[in-house]
């Protein structure tokens, strides 16, 4: 069993990685794909519950604060 740390807003850190919470209602439009050839985009397909929340990875890069 890996330890996880959550923090004040409710995301986990689970081996260095962060992972993000939703709820049902509000996951993002590329959950349950791994990749659409129309968009050429690549989707989210690996998530876990805990404690009726979807984490999902956060993938914020630096340059997200830029765009």
């Amino acid at each position: 069993m890996q330890k996880f740390k959550i923090s004040t807003d409710k995301s986990i850190r689970l081996n260095g990685i962060k992972f993000k919470p939703y709820t049902v209602g509000n996951l993002p439009p590329s959950f349950g794909f791994k990749y659409d050839e129309n968009k050429d985009k690549d989707g989210i397909y690996q998530w876990f519950n805990y404690k009726g929340l979807t984490y999902v990875e956060d993938k914020k890069t630096i340059w997200d604060a830029f765009a």
